[in-house]
């Protein structure tokens, strides 16, 4: 091959992965914080009247959609923020506000925010105390997913406990495998995850496959495997609730 041609090579790789970087860089800032005009959320009138808007992680987006599907839950509309904000929290707070002013812009009448805390340190309540919204009860989707009383009652038997969700087993690979970059370095597997006894996976579906991704996780991790089936949760109860809420 000729010189040029290998430079050429080199030089789309580059390219590549100078555009995903760009593309990643610009999924990780809130609404309005430094985008462009082209990319900020587009507001269109009348969208929203007589319904409801769910604010939710994009973690949470098949559990949603596949609530959605209920009878009952026609006038509840979904607006997925990017999950990968969880690794960037301090984007949240700021996110969910531009979503709640976007949606007061489309009309909508209700609006609910489908997160925990989620790493904010309390900075998310304090934007929805100022916007009159409610979230979902609990520090964590850990938590609401399993019923955040029970999820409390357990803290001591799981204080060494890793947890994964159905979005994290699908994800693990991405997420945390070759995130954490523990496929070019599994050394590292000690350090990350040395203090931990058991991998707890809270299902949402009974998935064998996911079942068995998640064994391979905890085996991989060097952890105890233990499988708790928790169903939608406190999510599917507070969206429930909010299907049957008449008043604004």
């Amino acid at each position: 091959m000729s010189e040029v041609k290998k430079r050429g090579r080199r030089g789309g790789r580059r390219a590549r992965l100078r555009e995903r970087q760009k593309v990643a860089r610009r999924r990780a800032l809130a609404p309005g914080a430094r985008l462009a005009p082209e990319e900020e959320l587009a507001a269109t009138a009348e969208k929203g009247a007589g319904r409801t808007l769910v604010i939710a992680c994009g973690a949470l987006a098949r559990e949603i959609m596949l609530l959605q599907k209920r009878p009952g839950f026609e006038t509840l509309d979904v607006h997925c923020l990017p999950a990968i904000w969880h690794n960037t929290p301090q984007h949240i707070p700021e996110g969910v506000r531009a979503r709640i002013d976007q949606a007061r812009r489309e009309g909508y009448e209700r609006i609910f925010v489908a997160y925990g805390d989620c790493g904010t340190g309390g900075a998310l309540d304090r934007v929805l105390e100022e916007a009159g919204v409610e979230r979902l009860p609990g520090p964590h989707c850990y938590a609401f997913l399993s019923g955040t009383e029970e999820f409390l009652q357990r803290l001591e038997q799981d204080a060494r406990g890793y947890f994964l969700t159905d979005y994290l087993v699908r994800h693990f690979d991405t997420l945390i495998w070759k995130g954490m970059m523990l496929d070019e370095h599994p050394e590292l597997v000690k350090d990350c995850f040395g203090n931990y006894e058991k991998l707890v996976y809270l299902a949402q579906t009974d998935d064998p496959h996911l079942d068995e991704k998640a064994r391979e996780a905890a085996c991989r991790l060097g952890l105890a495997y233990e499988r708790r089936f928790t169903g939608f949760g406190d999510l599917g109860a507070a969206l429930e609730r909010l299907a049957a809420r008449k008043d604004p």
